[in-house]
């Protein structure tokens, strides 16, 4: 959702929900991040074989983890924030001419709706809602 300062939008997105990097071996990149203080909280077969991993302390954003694939090569793959409501932050970015925006869609492997769009270099962002909140 954005409001008008001005003439310049702020954003009210939330907090980043998760940051997810392609590895050359996703196994190993949690086996790193572990390391770091990260503890595992998922595996599932999103991409693959893909590794959730969050702060013990849980205060800080998810690192999502997956094996690189055909062309893709490592680094961060999108940045995505948290919203509560996917469909209204949809249309605003709709009403905003934000490009590329695809979504909202439900990933069933994640149990998680997401929209993607870009920035105008082209780089990933996303917006995703915790399927379970709703319930």
């Amino acid at each position: 959702m954005f409001t008008t300062v001005g003439t310049r939008f702020t954003a009210m997105l939330g907090e980043i929900d998760h940051i997810e990097i392609e590895a050359s071996d996703a196994e190993e990149m949690a086996d790193f991040l572990k390391k770091l203080g990260y503890e595992e909280s998922r595996r599932t077969e999103h991409h693959g074989e893909s590794f959730e991993l969050e702060p013990a302390d849980q205060d800080g954003p998810i690192f999502e983890i997956h094996t690189v694939e055909g062309e893709e090569v490592p680094g961060i793959n999108h940045v995505a924030f948290s919203i509560d409501d996917i469909d209204a932050a949809t249309e605003e970015l709709e009403e905003q001419d934000v490009d590329s925006i695809v979504g909202p869609y439900h990933v069933e492997k994640t149990g998680r709706t997401i929209t993607n769009f870009r920035d105008p270099d082209g780089r990933r962002f996303q917006m995703v809602s915790d399927d379970s909140d709703d319930e």
